[in-house]
C-alpha cells in the first residue's frame, strides 16, 4: 500500500566539504585538522586522506547537474574554514568564489542551498593555538561565519552554525578517534563548551548581519536501559543521554546545562570553563534544530572490570568519549545492523522527534528538520545485459531510506511539524577515520576514475520526490 508524502515535505541530501571536495592545497586552501590527523600513522585506515576525495571542487557543476536530475529539493553542504579563511587568517577570494559559484549553480537548478559553517575542518593553525580548548577559537569562528555571510547572505536563507559538536569535542578531544586526536576529559569538556559558545556568538552576529534563518545540527543517539526495572541500567541510560544528547540541546534551548550532567562532569572541567554570561549567549534563539540520527542504543551498567567496547577503525587505542560513564555498556538487540555495526531502528527516529518537539522545540516555535540519516552497506555493481548500463543494487540501503522517511512521516502524523529530510550522503565519500572503506552514498563514486553512478537507493529517493509517495 502506497503512502502519500505531503507536498510541502522537503526531500534532499547532504555532504560535507572535507569529505568530498579534495583540492586540499589548491587556490589558497591550507591544512585543516583532518589533513594533519590523516597523516598520523594508524589514525585512518590505510592512511587514506582527503587530498582528492570525490574531486568535487573541480567537478561541482556536473555534481549539481546530477542533483538536478535526481530532483533534489534541498542540498546541505558545508563550507571549509581552511578554504575561506586559511589558517584562520584573512579571507581567501578564490575559496569564497567556489562557494559563490556552487550556490549559483544550486539556485539555477531550483535546489535550496542549506549551508553548514562548521563540519569538523578547523584550520590546523588554530589547533596549534589551542583549537576548541581555547576560548579565542569561538571568536575566530564568528569572523569566519561573517565572512561567509558577507559573500553568500544575499542568496542563502538557511544557515547552520555547527554540525554534530559532540563529535568535534568528545569524539575528537576526549576519545581521540577523530581529529585532532587528543585524549583528555578536560579538553573534551572545554571543546564542547567553546563550540556551544561559538554557536551562540555566531547566531547573534549572523542575525545582526541579516541572516534569515539560523540554526544548528546536533546528532542524537538515544540510550534506553536494557532492563527498565533496573536502577543501575536506568542510571546508565541517564548518563549517556546527558553526556551525548542533552549536553548540547539543553543549554541551547533552555540556557542551562542539566543539573544531573553538572553533578557528573562539573568537577571534571566543565565548571572551570563556564564564564558569567556564557549560557545566555549559548541560548540565543534559533529558527531550526537539525536532527542527525543513525541509531539508538540499549545500555546497562557493568562492573568496571568488564571492558566497555569502543569501536575503532584501526588498532590505534581509542579512549571512551564519555567523561563520566565508566562501566556503561551497549547491548545488541538482535535486529539488523549496517556495515558500521549500527542497529537499524526507524522507530527510534520517530520517538526522538516526538521527544524533541515535546521537550524543547514546540514551546519556542523552532522548526525540526532531519538533516542527516543514512547507512553504510556494500553495493552490488552489475551491468545491464540489454543496455550495457551500470546498475548499483543496494536493496538494504533502499529499504533503510524508505523505513526512515516513513518514520519521519509517522512523527508528522503524530503532530510533530518536521519540515524535511536530507539523506546522508549524496555520494560515497571520505568517511573520516574509516577512510574510503565505508560507502553511505545514494550515488556511487569510483575513486580511481571519479565516475558517479546513481544507485537504486538514489533512484528511489528521486521517485519519492517526483511521485510524492513512499
Amino acid at each position: 500500500m502506497q503512502r502519500s508524502i505531503p507536498d510541502d515535505f522537503i526531500l534532499g541530501a547532504a555532504t560535507a566539504a572535507f569529505q568530498i571536495e579534495g583540492a586540499a592545497f589548491e587556490d589558497g586552501r591550507t591544512a585543516s585538522i583532518w589533513d594533519a590527523f590523516s597523516r598520523v600513522p594508524g589514525a585512518v585506515i590505510d592512511g587514506h586522506n582527503g587530498d582528492v576525495a570525490c574531486d568535487h571542487y573541480h567537478r561541482m557543476p556536473a555534481d549539481v547537474a546530477l542533483m538536478r536530475d535526481l530532483g533534489l529539493q534541498v542540498y546541505r553542504f558545508s563550507t571549509s574554514w581552511a578554504r575561506v579563511r586559511p589558517d584562520g587568517g584573512e579571507p581567501n577570494a578564490k575559496g569564497i568564489d567556489f562557494y559563490s559559484r556552487l550556490v549559483d549553480e544550486l539556485l539555477a537548478a531550483d535546489i535550496m542551498p542549506w549551508l553548514t559553517l562548521y563540519h569538523w575542518d578547523l584550520p590546523q593553525a588554530l589547533e596549534e593555538q589551542g583549537g576548541w580548548t581555547s576560548r579565542d577559537t569561538a571568536h575566530r569562528f564568528v569572523e569566519y561565519a561573517l565572512t561567509v555571510h558577507d559573500a553568500l547572505g544575499d542568496r542563502v536563507q538557511n544557515w547552520t552554525t555547527l554540525n554534530e559538536p559532540w563529535c568535534s569535542s568528545f569524539l575528537s578531544y576526549t576519545a581521540g578517534a577523530h581529529a585532532p586526536g587528543r585524549q583528555s576529559v578536560e579538553a573534551g569538556l572545554q571543546a564542547g563548551h567553546h563550540l556551544l559558545l561559538a554557536h551562540g556568538m555566531a547566531v547573534g552576529a549572523l542575525r545582526e548581519a541579516g541572516a534569515e534563518r539560523v540554526g544548528i545540527t546536533l546528532n542524537f543517539q538515544p540510550a534506553e536501559p536494557i532492563d527498565p526495572t533496573s536502577a543501575s541500567d536506568l542510571e546508565a541510560a541517564r548518563r549517556l543521554n546527558d553526556q551525548y544528547n542533552r549536553f548540547f540541546v539543553h543549554p541551547i534551548m533552555t540556557g542551562e546545562y542539566p543539573e544531573s550532567l553538572v553533578r557528573d562532569v562539573g568537577p571534571l572541567g566543565l565548571d572551570a570553563v563556564v564564564q558569567e554570561g556564557d549560557l545566555e549567549i549559548i541560548a540565543a534563539p534559533i529558527d531550526v534544530l537539525g536532527v542527525n540520527y543513525y541509531h539508538d542504543d540499549a545500555v546497562s551498567y557493568e562492573t568496571p572490570e568488564v571492558p566497555v567496547v569502543n569501536d575503532a577503525p584501526t588498532d590505534r587505542p581509542i579512549a571512551s568519549p564519555y567523561p563520566a560513564a565508566e562501566g556503561v555498556q551497549a547491548h545488541p538487540r538482535g535486529v539488523p545492523t549496517t556495515n558500521m555495526g549500527w542497529e537499524v531502528n526507524p522507530a527510534g527516529l520517530t520517538k526522538l522527534l516526538r521527544h524533541l518537539h515535546d521537550e524543547y522545540t514546540a514551546a519556542k516555535g523552532v522548526e525540526l528538520w532531519v538533516t542527516e540519516n543514512g547507512a553504510a552497506y556494500d553495493d552490488e555493481v552489475v551491468t545491464d545485459a540489454s543496455t550495457g548500463e551500470a546498475r548499483i543494487h543496494d536493496a538494504e540501503r533502499t529499504e533503510f531510506l524508505r523505513g526512515h522517511v516513513g518514520a519521519v512521516l509517522d512523527a508528522v502524523e503524530a503532530g510533530v511539524p518536521v519540515k524535511g529530510f536530507m539523506y546522508w550522503s549524496l555520494m560515497d565519500n571520505y568517511e573520516w577515520a574509516w577512510g574510503y572503506h565505508k560507502r553511505f552514498g545514494i550515488v556511487r563514486v569510483d575513486y580511481e576514475t571519479q565516475e558517479r553512478t546513481v544507485k537504486d537507493s538514489g533512484r528511489e529517493l528521486s521517485r519519492m520526490i517526483r511521485e510524492r509517495t513512499l
